[in-house]
């Protein structure tokens, strides 16, 4: 049952995904991975401040990446 309801959950994230822009699925991204963090340093509010930083963080890097990777496909 648990497995069950974690793979559905699972899909259910990746579906929601689909449809997002790259700020916007580098904000969840980095915002996962900062809260992870900040809940192993320390308590939830290490998870709520790691989780903000890192989803700003993560926006701003994939924006930026999106950006610069715009001006290889000119040619086509």
């Amino acid at each position: 049952m648990k497995k069950a309801f974690t793979f559905s959950l699972l899909g259910a994230v990746a579906l929601l995904g689909v449809s997002c822009t790259p700020g916007e699925r580098g904000a969840v991204t980095g915002g996962a991975i900062g809260a992870g963090i900040g809940a192993l340093a320390g308590d939830s509010t290490g998870a709520l401040i790691g989780g903000a930083l890192g989803a700003v963080a993560g926006s701003e890097i994939s924006k930026n990446r999106a950006y610069r990777n715009r001006g290889y496909q000119q040619n086509y």
